[in-house]
């Protein structure tokens, strides 16, 4: 497993700076991307990581440490996710769209503060996916990658949540760009600490504890953020047909690596 230390902050880290593709989006045009467009995304990055924590992790946490324990740490990572998003809540993209055309002089403090606020809540969420990339990284590098393409789709938006109201605050383009970046930066961090701190310590037994609690954070995100967001655009079915499309790539993928 150690061998994959690399690739895993690797991976972590183009995750985390997919927000940066968000964030040059939200900068260098005016116009948001389509509905459809989002829609589809979204839900797509839903399916992989669906697919992903259903037929991969929590097997293989079951396989290593049992049914029982394999399930309480799943929905451990579930309580994890929860309790973040209750104390920290953040302003997903598609739950303000028109939050980054608003100009008026008399509103800008008040986007600036949005902005900044997403980028911090941003943050704080991106921890624990850093360390989803990490620990699914250390299992299996391909498994690795199928996380952080999941995990870099949905980081575009949040990319985008960021830089669009420090854009239309400030008129910086640099400034924008670089907030939403730094919200990524949170992932390679998380994957960091996780490699500082359990790397020590890291056992078949204790990777067979957190592949499954893994797999929660990845489904809470997906049902609690990616698919209530992809049906915000209001594009009927786009968002199940993007679910169902990540479910079928990632099933094709995971098929081809056997």
């Amino acid at each position: 497993m150690i061998p994959n230390v690399g690739m895993a902050l690797i991976l972590t880290t183009l995750a985390g700076l997919s927000t940066g593709i968000g964030g040059l989006i939200g900068v260098a045009t005016r116009r948001e991307p389509g509905p459809r467009f989002m829609t589809l995304t979204l839900g797509f990055a839903a399916g992989v990581m669906v697919m992903v924590s259903f037929v991969e992790l929590l097997p293989g946490g079951i396989e290593a440490i049992g049914f029982g324990p394999a399930h309480l740490a799943f929905f451990g990572g579930m309580s994890i996710m929860f309790l973040i998003d209750a104390l920290i809540p953040h302003t997903y993209m598609a739950e303000r769209p028109h939050a980054g055309r608003r100009r008026r002089r008399g509103r800008r403090q008040r986007l600036l503060k949005t902005g900044l606020f997403v980028a911090l809540g941003l943050g704080i969420h991106n921890f624990p996916e850093g360390m989803a990339t990490f620990a699914g990284t250390l299992k299996d590098v391909d498994l690795g990658i199928a996380i952080a393409v999941a995990i870099a789709l949905h980081n575009i938006p949040e990319g985008l949540a960021v830089s669009a109201p420090v854009y239309a605050a400030t008129g910086s383009r640099g400034q924008a760009f670089l907030w939403s970046l730094l919200a990524g930066l949170a992932e390679p961090v998380g994957a960091a600490l996780a490699a500082l701190f359990l790397l020590p310590f890291l056992t078949d037994a204790l990777l067979g504890w957190l592949l499954p609690a893994v797999a929660g954070i990845m489904i809470f995100i997906s049902l609690d953020e990616l698919v209530p967001a992809a049906h915000a655009f209001g594009e009927e079915h786009l968002a199940i047909t993007g679910v169902i499309s990540g479910m079928m790539v990632m099933a094709a993928s995971l098929l081809l690596l056997r």
